[in-house]
Parts: structure tokens; sequence; C-alpha cells
């Protein structure tokens, strides 16, 4: 049976046997047949899906008003009065649709069929568990607020209406996947958000041909700029004050149901350096850490293939006593250094994800006890030397400074290994260009992914590098929004 061409009857078993047909095998759909106390005439059937509506809410707000109700009209012309003078559900559609019956039964609502009228009753009886909301788990703050997203969409948009209050504030509503038909959001402020980029994401989303979207990411890998790139053009986050704040900056956000991740667009490349602590710490402690993750992130990708360069190629350029150290450490270490610096880096690769994978009584015991257990005896049985170790860890340890940028960090630290290891500080000095241009070359819906780091303006440098007083931000990042100035000041604006 095409459903396209179904059509509702106006006999209210033909549409209980129409909607068994659809459901067939489905063992969680439900269906109440009513008949009216007082006048027996009046027949009715309630379908819903069993753990996805509130109970209290159908029993008391539809099927009791059903029952006890003195009905005085004829069943064809009293589906207006159940909607609008009967039942107390807050929100009730009719239709006839039914590609919409099926989508609104299997999220959560129910549908009424009346004896005698071809229309149905759709009300919102939507119940389903929700995890509470709490801190998330890779996103925490020293200071500010504690509440994370959750996996239900409306709750999310709740979340960002309590923190900007204004009409402005617009939720467009989609739908992706042809089989799991699941809502998405976009959202921005009207008087801010760039009309040009808001255009191009419409654009890009309805490219989007997927039976399924589960994540937030399945949308990401089809609409982000550069998708062969290992950096990323959309940022994600699970805070709702972090969501708010870009939207308040001209950005747009995306929300799916089902997942308390949240895409936000444009994204630039400095927001990887920036944290939630930036904006509720001081200044002066929020631009260390800035500068802090910034050097995190050359020494992580850099300082092995550095080491493998000097040791390798460039024995010249090491303080004398330092050279004859390392030589001693590696006298009788068979491996040469690049093929050592691969396997003590895939190793601590393997230990750190064994410690995020593993359950957390013993993920971390487990990471920490096999590095030490497996570096010291590897140090001992000469199958690596002790400075290669120093180096690893230290790369290592400064990496997970920039959780966000994890896999990129990755490439390009092996990247640059691979690279020191045919030419010396040659190939880190051609990988570093390359890298540049990469970067340079690159955009996020339509803003160039590097246009904050090489501003010459003051305004454009407020919260780049360092983050300056809030009290020096008067102006929004350039190209993003309509309204570049963030509120009427009599500062200097730059």
């Amino acid at each position: 049976m095409e459903q396209e061409k179904t059509k509702l009857s106006d006999r209210l078993d033909e549409n209980i046997e129409l909607m068994k047909i659809l459901f067939h095998n489905d063992g969680t759909l439900r269906y109440r047949y009513i008949e009216n106390r007082y006048r027996p005439l009046v027949k009715c059937c309630l379908f819903y899906i069993d753990g996805m509506i509130d109970n209290k809410l159908m029993n008391e707000d539809i099927i009791r008003p059903l029952l006890l109700y003195p009905f005085e009209r004829k069943p064809a012309s009293m589906i207006d009065d159940i909607a609008n003078k009967i039942t107390f559900s807050n929100n009730v559609e009719k239709t006839d649709d039914i590609e919409e019956i099926i989508r609104s039964v299997v999220y959560g609502d129910t549908v009424l069929f009346l004896d005698g009228s071809d229309v149905a009753l759709i009300f919102n009886t939507k119940g389903w568990i929700t995890r509470s909301i709490s801190e998330p788990e890779g996103e925490k703050v020293l200071r500010g607020p504690r509440e994370g997203f959750n996996e239900a969409l409306l709750i999310n948009l709740t979340m960002v209406r309590r923190r900007l209050r204004t009409q402005e504030l617009k939720m467009e509503f989609q739908t992706f996947g042809t089989r799991s038909q699941t809502r998405a959001c976009i959202c921005y402020l009207g008087n801010l958000a760039n009309p040009q980029i808001l255009e191009e994401l419409k654009k890009r989303l309805e490219t989007i041909q997927i039976d399924g979207t589960l994540d937030v990411n399945y949308i990401n890998e089809y609409i982000k700029d550069a998708p062969y790139s290992f950096f990323k053009t959309i940022g994600t986050t699970e805070r709702p004050d972090i969501v708010a704040g870009k939207l308040l900056e001209g950005r747009i956000a995306l929300f799916l149901d089902g997942t308390p991740e949240v895409l936000t667009l444009p994204f630039l490349f400095i927001e990887n350096f920036q944290s939630d602590d930036d904006y509720y710490t001081n200044y002066y402690f929020s631009s260390i850490g800035r500068l802090l993750r910034i050097f995190s992130f050359s020494v992580s990708i850099s300082v092995p293939a550095i080491y493998v360069a000097l040791v390798a190629f460039h024995h010249e350029l090491l303080p004398t006593d330092l050279t004859l150290s390392i030589s001693v450490a590696r006298s009788s270490i068979a491996a040469p250094t690049w093929l050592e610096a691969i396997l003590m880096l895939l190793m601590f690769e393997i230990l750190r994800e064994t410690g995020l994978r593993a359950p957390n009584s013993i993920g971390q015991a487990l990471s920490i006890v096999g590095a030490l257990v497996i570096g010291q005896a590897a140090v001992e049985a000469r199958l690596i030397s002790a400075p290669m170790v120093i180096i690893v860890a230290f790369s290592g340890i400064t990496g997970i400074m920039l959780m966000r940028m994890k896999g990129s960090i990755i490439i390009l630290r092996f990247m640059f290994l691979f690279l020191a290891s045919f030419i010396g500080i040659y190939g880190i000095i051609f990988g570093m260009m390359g890298l540049l241009i990469h970067l340079f070359n690159m955009r996020s819906f339509g803003i160039p992914f590097m246009n904050s780091s090489v501003a010459d303006d003051f305004q454009d440098n407020k919260d780049t590098f360092v983050r300056a007083p809030w009290w020096y931000m008067i102006k929004r990042p350039k190209f993003m929004s309509q309204d570049p100035v963030r509120s009427a000041s009599d500062g200097d604006p730059g």
C-alpha cells in the first residue's frame, strides 16, 4: 500500500484497519476504543505508541472528557467540538494527511479517529523519559553555568531561550533522514545573523540525502567546508551558555533531536584555543591560559619531529654536553630514532584510548599504570631511550590540553615526524609552510578560517590570542553580524 495515495475514510473501522496495516508487526502500537456514555453513537479510537506518551495527560485530558461529555450534535459535525470545546490538550491539530499522522504517532503524539469524520485529530501527549540536565563531561568549567544539553530538542531550545529573552531569537525547524525523520532546528538572532551565511546554510542542508541522522556529525560532514581537511570548520558544544554567546556574536546554531551536541557556525581557527573559562575568570588569567593552549598546540605537533631531526641530522645544533648525554642514552638502542619515536607515540595513543574507553573505575588507573610500567620496562630493556620517553610524554601531555583538536594534533604530529625522518629540519619547515597555506585557504561558510588571526585592528584582535576586558570588546567579529556594535557605548570603538 502506498501511503501517499491512501486517504482517510469516514468509517471508523476502516481507519482502524488502515493504522493496523501501516504499523504491521509493531508491538508498541496501542489503540483505545471509546464509546460515549451518554450517546453511544459517538464512537472514536485513539492510537499512540506505548512508552512515548504521558499516560496521565492522556487519561485526564483526552479519554475522560470523551467518555463523560454529553454530546448533542451529530457525529459528522463533532470533530471541531472535540478539538476546541471538549478535550483539554494544549496543542491539537486537524489533518487528513497519512504521512503527518504517522510522523506524529511515532514522535509521541496521539491520533484520534471519529466515526463519521474523514479527518483526524493529533494531540500533543509526548511524555518519554529524558536524561536529566547535568554538566557535560567533555566541557567542564572552573566557573560559570554547570548545565549542559541533553537529548531532548525542545528542552535544549528552552535552555537557550531562557538566556536570550528576545523576540529576535528565531527557530526554524527542519526534518532530516528519510527513515529516521529526525527533527532539527536552525537557531539564530534575526537582527544579528548574516543573511548570506543563513541562506548558504539552508542551501547546503537541502542537499542532504540520507536515510537516518542519529548525531549532528552526520549533518556536519555534509555541510562543512573543506570536507577532506582534518580541521573542523564547524564548531560543536554541549553548553547552552556557549551557544547563547555564539548567537550574540551573530553566529548560527543547529540543533538535532536525540543528541546533546549543537553545531555552531561559522567557526574560526582561533576558536580551538578559546575555553569556556575565559569569559568567567579574570582577563589576565584567561589570556595566560589561552597563550598556554596555543603554545601547547605548537609543542605537541612539533617536539617529536624536532628531536628526531636534531638527533638524526643536525647534531651541530645541540650543545655538546646534551649531545653526549643523548648519545650515551642511545648507545645500546638498536632501533633508529625515527622508529623509536613512532613506536612510543603509537603506544601513548593506545594507552590514552584505552583509558578513555575503559570503565571509569579502572580507566584512569589503567592509563597511568600502563604508561609507568611500559615506559620503565622499555627503557630498562634497552628498547627505548630515556630522552625519547620524556619527549613523547611532553608532547602527549600538551596535546591533552586541546581535546577538541585531538584528531588534528595526532595527524600533524605524525606528519611532521615522517617529514623530519627523511630530510630533518627542512622537512619540518616545509610541513609548516604547507600547513599555513592550507589554513589560510580554508573558509567557513565564506568567512576566512584564519580571519581573526591576521586582523590588524585592535577590535578584531580583542578576543584572539588574548582576551581583552569586556569594556574594550565593543564590536562583534567582523563579517559575521549585521550589527557590528555590541551595545551603545561611549568608549572609543577602537
